[in-house]
């Protein structure tokens, strides 16, 4: 009890300052994202209000935002095409199923095989798909563009050493629209990228036919997207607890996710997931609670029914100015130094999954291409084994598995022994699966050939074990 009042209310002023931050930054996006997957701005704006409500409450990481995501906006490109609109919402309800059964069987211990180099490839992949996602606002468009911009990062990276109750986002989205309405300066607004609806998201039940040929329809789909949307969601709450110094229930975040998503289908949004930018703006403003994150899904709402007219009026060169700073306060700069001190393979693995995901514009395709290489690169690493000999004994030193048999085989065929008995010591090493079995009897077979006689000595429980049952071997070896 005394651990969800703080998440709800430790932190009151900051978190709806935040989060009011937050729900300006939710606008663009979610117009954005929703002309990518292409749907109408609305289907983008209500699963933001209904993502950021639900996961408040049902979320496992407090101040972490949720809503409708770049990353999945391009899973549902091809069902919203060939399908329509109202496959999107059953894929939706379908996706927030799979996510709940991802929760229940604990995937998120997976996030433990993720490596620090994918891990920082990953945020500075997001970083520089936030930029390029803002360069179509800013670019070419006009020189009071480049203005507008330039003064509102003057703005958020000044404000702060003078005035820490409001935050400078804030203050510079508030301020610069002024600005922009009284003078008259032509600037393009959130109301260029689309037309807001002043209404509230209905309950709908998607019309589809509920058979075996829907469901066929839109599960490669709904996979997909639970996919992405848990790898998205678990690593951007790997990377608030860093910034926090805090720890999240990543089971019960991605419960929370499949609920989110349930909850959006059934009011007319698309799937989403957390989303990394307006969580990093979050912290940054000084959200830390679920408040936070409610408060953005509310106020999200409140824009677009009450102040819709104003909100539309919005100057995107602001919103880019905002965005940029979060570009540069997620990119981790000491990567530069990290390519030069860090082992080659790391640095290889970093530069793949930031290139991957930039690549691909899909976070999860970047990272399990990441975590593959590192992989193969771990086998190879592990994959040599030496051979010493002391008398008649041989030491084994490395782990023998798949990768490293054909050295271990090699060293005992094309050696020559001056003894007929002969002790292969596994002291220091293992055997691990049954390649390794199968390389140590054909070892044997071949001594025997040439009248060796072979004891295997010094194995551990667990190499006993896998002889035993692969290989009949005594438990004498």
């Amino acid at each position: 009890m005394q651990s969800l009042k703080q998440q709800w209310f430790g932190n009151i002023r900051g978190d709806i300052l935040s989060g009011l931050v937050v729900a300006l930054a939710l606008i663009p996006e979610a117009i954005a994202f929703s002309i990518i997957a292409g749907v109408d701005p609305m289907v983008g704006l209500y699963a933001s209000f209904t993502m950021a409500v639900t996961i408040a409450f049902a979320g496992g990481r407090p101040g972490m935002i949720s809503a409708a995501t770049g990353a999945m906006a391009l899973v549902m490109v091809p069902l919203i095409r060939d399908y329509g609109l109202e496959y999107l919402f059953a894929a939706t309800l379908l996706t927030g199923v799979i996510q709940i059964l991802f929760g229940l069987l604990k995937v998120a211990k997976l996030m433990k095989f993720i490596p620090n180099a994918v891990m920082i490839g990953f945020v500075n992949s997001l970083a520089i798909l936030i930029f390029m996602a803002q360069v179509p606002h800013f670019i070419g468009i006009s020189n009071m563009t480049y203005v507008f911009v330039g003064i509102t990062l003057l703005l958020v990276y000044t404000l702060p050493r003078f005035i820490k109750v409001i935050p400078a986002p804030l203050i510079a989205i508030v301020s610069l629209t002024i600005v922009a309405i009284f003078s008259g300066v032509n600037l393009r607004t959130i109301g260029d990228l689309g037309t807001i609806t002043q209404t509230l998201p209905s309950f709908i039940i998607p019309d589809v036919p509920f058979n075996l040929e829907t469901f066929k329809i839109i599960f490669p789909f709904s996979i997909s997207l639970a996919i992405v949307g848990l790898v998205e969601s678990l690593l951007t709450s790997q990377i608030v607890d860093d910034m926090t110094a805090t720890e999240s229930n990543k089971n019960q975040e991605a419960r929370g996710q499949g609920i989110a998503n349930i909850v959006t289908g059934f009011f007319g949004g698309m799937a989403g997931c957390a989303m990394i930018g307006q969580s990093v703006i979050n912290v940054k403003s000084g959200g830390r609670g679920r408040l936070s994150t409610l408060v953005a899904g509310i106020f999200l709402m409140f824009l677009i029914l009450v102040l819709g007219d104003l909100v539309v009026k919005i100057p995107m060169p602001v919103l880019v100015g905002i965005m940029i700073m979060v570009c540069i306060g997620t990119f981790d700069w000491t990567s530069f130094k990290y390519l030069a001190k860090a082992p080659r393979t790391d640095a290889i693995v970093m530069l793949t999954t930031v290139v991957s995901v930039v690549w691909t514009h899909d976070l999860s395709k970047g990272v399990i291409a990441g975590v593959i290489l590192s992989a193969v690169f771990f086998v190879v690493k592990i994959s040599s084994v030496k051979i010493t000999q002391e008398n008649n004994r041989y030491y084994v030193n490395g782990q023998l598995f798949f990768a490293s048999t054909d050295s271990f085989i090699d060293f005992f065929k094309y050696n020559d022994f001056n003894s007929s008995t002969i002790q292969i010591d596994f002291s220091n090493s293992r055997i691990w699966d049954d390649s390794g079995v199968g390389a140590l009897v054909k070892v044997e077979d071949l001594l025997k050939e040439k009248g060796i006689e072979v004891e295997v000595v010094e194995l551990d429980a667990s190499s006993k074990k896998i002889l035993s049952k692969l290989q009949g071997v005594s438990s004498s070896h």
